[in-house]
């Protein structure tokens, strides 16, 4: 579950459009394309912006002039990935079998008769895909095969055989997803959608930039805002677009980033407890300085702290606070911060917190063995 945060209403009702289309635009690592399309159409639709790729595919959306005064000590980015855990087409079987390669950490007992869709060619909504479910592991019997790694070395990712419900004209490189609901936002405010992790994110980071655009259209864009947008590919498989970025210099040296994510939730960072200045992950400690200034604008923005102050009640800082907000480590995963920081570059991250992480739901039961029975239409939320 993802708590849905928005501004002014006509922003709330246009952000909350896109968050909906976009977390429902299958990805997957290496397979990127449908959402870099989506991306360039909204850029289109904002002329005073430009769009580049460096030579790994990861993007750039940054001013066609630059904002400001242009003597900004170093520019900030705003990242995201463009995918989330899914399947690829290895292998054509036969008339209605398909062998999958599964691209993404998901435990094995999600894969067992799981329902999936497939997206032949450059179909990207659920009127142009196919049902289908996993019958078993495509390297052999088992919970899944693998597709071998350059020189026969250990497999690259799991395989799983799938049974198409109708015959389709399928093609090596097609993506397949969990089979979900349609995406939501319920009376509680809750989003439920397909892909949060991370392309609820990446509509963050949209929304976020055309509040900029908005504020430089208005004629006020401060001294020293350089605010641009790096998206990344393959996360899911290695930070391979992050690290791609770091070795090409996409972003100039000195640059500071801001690296946006959805996180799983734990009990000590519950979903509704709000947004989340992440102060590292499983790997590493961020950025002091700049996780530092990141919880300064939030302290102010909500008017309060992220933990009450041992001066005042919990009832005081219900009333004065604009928003909730929190301060945690985040220790269930690893993030791109990490790269850019081991990189050289001053970083830190924000995210919310992330129930059915990767889909997978009653993840905690499953983990402990406590639950046998789950459903595999577990939408992000």
């Amino acid at each position: 579950m993802m708590p849905h945060f928005a501004s002014d209403p006509l922003a709330r009702d246009a952000h909350a459009r896109d968050l909906l289309a976009l977390t429902q635009v299958p990805t997957v690592a290496g397979r990127e394309q449908r959402v870099i399309r989506w991306v360039r159409a909204w850029a289109a639709l904002r002329p005073e912006l430009e769009v580049l790729a460096d030579s790994a595919g990861n993007i750039v959306i940054q001013p066609r002039v630059p904002w400001g005064s242009g003597d900004s000590n170093a520019p900030v980015f705003i990242t995201a990935h463009l995918d989330h855990p899914a399947f690829v087409v290895e292998r054509i079987i036969g008339p209605g079998t398909l062998e999958l390669a599964f691209r993404g950490g998901v435990m094995d007992p999600y894969f067992d008769n799981a329902r999936v869709r497939l997206y032949p060619g450059d179909s990207a909504g659920q009127a142009g895909s196919i049902g289908a479910t996993l019958t078993g592991g495509g390297g052999g019997s088992g919970s899944g095969g693998g597709t071998v790694g350059a020189g026969g070395g250990a497999p690259l990712f799991k395989t799983y055989l799938a049974e198409l419900d109708s015959r389709a004209e399928a093609r090596i490189g097609d993506i397949a997803t969990w089979e979900l609901p349609p995406a939501e936002i319920d009376s509680a405010g809750l989003v439920h959608t397909h892909a949060c992790d991370d392309l609820a994110a990446l509509a963050a980071a949209l929304g976020a930039y055309d509040v900029l655009l908005g504020i430089v259209r208005a004629g006020s864009p401060g001294d020293n805002l350089d605010v641009r947008l790096l998206l990344t590919r393959a996360e899911e498989i290695g930070f391979i677009g992050a690290i791609a970025a770091c070795k090409l210099g996409t972003m100039p040296g000195g640059s500071r980033v801001i690296a946006l994510e959805n996180s799983r939730s734990f009990e000590d960072s519950p979903i509704g407890g709000g947004p989340i200045v992440r102060v590292g992950d499983r790997m590493s400690i961020f950025s002091p300085r700049l996780t530092a200034a990141c919880a300064k604008r939030a302290e102010q923005i909500a008017r309060v702290p992220a933990q009450p102050q041992a001066t005042r009640t919990a009832a005081d800082i219900d009333k004065a606070a604009a928003m909730r907000w929190q301060r945690k480590l985040m220790s269930g995963g690893a993030c791109e911060a990490t790269v850019y920081c081991a990189y050289g570059y001053e970083a830190t991250c924000l995210c919310l917190a992330l129930g059915n992480y990767h889909n997978m739901a009653d993840l905690a039961a499953v983990q402990a063995g406590t639950c046998l029975l789950y459903t595999s239409d577990a939408a992000d939320e």
